[in-house]
């Protein structure tokens, strides 16, 4: 921590202002610097696709709280575009060169894009930031019926609120809804969306956006039309790396890192949340890249601590993944790495009633559960994972 005088957090993310609160309780005294691609201080994302749609969360109930004693020094509103790791230099789009000791890489994920669906046309948008979240909130206000594009989670809690405000919803998606959180929450959602109201295109893409002025409808790839007056693209995100491009980390699919979240390629380099990619236990030391609340807010915090202390087996990153998504009136929870399993089972509730848990095993080690309507229940599912033990039965 000696070396440690200047230290750069690059994302003014959840993430981002978890790793800025550790290191300052960690004991970092040196001059801290927070730069943020948007205008915004960090705030939370999860209710961008629910309480904002709706008209529910003022934004001041939105901001993340910044302790007053953080002391950090803020760059909003001009993003990072080009890091010299040998130099230890970072520079931005208005042509600021930022010097650092340590860095923390925080820039999370963008929307990815279909080249058939240009979010700069009239009538097409997508949904990652706040300003974007504002957008689509007013445009659902005049629209009819909302084209969504995409059923990941994003799609299925936009739909969820679209249909709140009285909006249709026409959902087109080449996987069915939520897939990848496993066939049985699959089927309930699909179950619910339909007893919702939201038209299902399942196995079909987009192939052309019809309107001279705005959007109309859509063309598919079997040549069915679907009208509607705006249209939401939500396919998944990507890790937001483009600006490390040449600067010697080590990129796949995100920033590369060991165990205890320092990037691959560099010395004093750490990265945390989206954008982080690391060697998991519950893969057996396979690389994972998480893009959900819960691990920004964990691995924000790692990070921090490895950059202070640097890796070892005492900072390395063990947490069990976890996430949550509230939709179509009921809550999904789900703890570990369920896909990973060759078999499920449910062991709480009912399927049918669409509240129960489901528990996910590769032969008999529990790799995850998954829950719908019964929280509680998860407990004792996330606290065997932690602890490694091989079943739960």
């Amino acid at each position: 921590m000696t070396t440690l005088r200047r230290i750069v957090v690059v994302g003014a993310s959840l993430a981002g202002l978890r790793a800025a609160e550790a290191l300052r309780e960690g004991g970092f005294e040196g001059t801290l610097t927070i730069l943020g691609a948007e205008h915004h201080r960090p705030y939370d994302r999860p209710p961008l696709s629910k309480g904002v749609l709706l008209g529910e969360v003022a934004m001041d109930e939105l901001m993340l709280r910044v302790p007053e004693d953080l002391g950090a020094e803020w760059l909003l509103g001009d993003p990072a575009t080009a890091l010299d790791a040998g130099a230890r230099i970072l520079r931005t789009r208005g042509g600021e060169e930022v010097p650092f000791d340590g860095l923390v890489v925080a820039t999370g994920s963008v929307p990815r894009r279909l080249p058939a669906l240009d979010p700069e046309r009239e009538g097409v948008l997508e949904l990652r930031t706040l300003d974007d979240a504002l957008a689509l909130h007013k445009a659902l206000r005049h629209a009819s019926k909302l084209i969504l594009v995409g059923s990941g989670f994003i799609g299925v809690e936009v739909a969820s609120s679209a249909r709140r405000l009285g909006v249709e919803v026409e959902m087109i998606s080449l996987d069915p809804p939520l897939a990848l959180a496993g066939a049985v929450v699959s089927d309930v959602c699909r179950a619910m969306l339909l007893d919702h109201g939201v038209g299902l295109h399942v196995g079909r893409s987009v192939s052309e956006i019809v309107g001279s002025d705005g959007v109309e409808e859509v063309v598919l790839d079997d040549g069915t039309r679907v009208g509607g007056d705006l249209l939401l693209v939500a396919v998944g995100a990507r890790p937001y790396t483009d600006w490390l491009e040449g600067s010697g980390l080590v990129l796949e699919e995100g920033v590369v890192c060991d165990a205890s979240l320092a990037a691959a390629g560099a010395e004093r380099i750490v990265a945390a949340g989206d954008v982080a990619r690391w060697p998991s236990r519950l893969l057996g030391g396979g690389s994972l890249r998480i893009e959900h609340w819960t691990n920004a807010v964990e691995q924000g915090a790692a990070a921090a601590r490895t950059l202070l202390h640097g890796p070892s087996s005492d900072t390395a990153f063990t947490s069990v993944p976890s996430f949550w998504s509230d939709h179509l009136g009921t809550r999904l929870q789900s703890v570990g790495l369920p896909l990973l399993g060759d078999r499920v089972e449910i062991v709480a509730g009912s399927v049918g009633e669409r509240q129960f848990v489901a528990a996910s095993y590769r032969g008999d080690v529990l790799v995850g559960a998954t829950t719908y309507g019964m929280a509680r229940a998860l407990v004792p599912y996330r606290a065997a994972l932690a602890r490694g033990e091989p079943a739960l039965l």
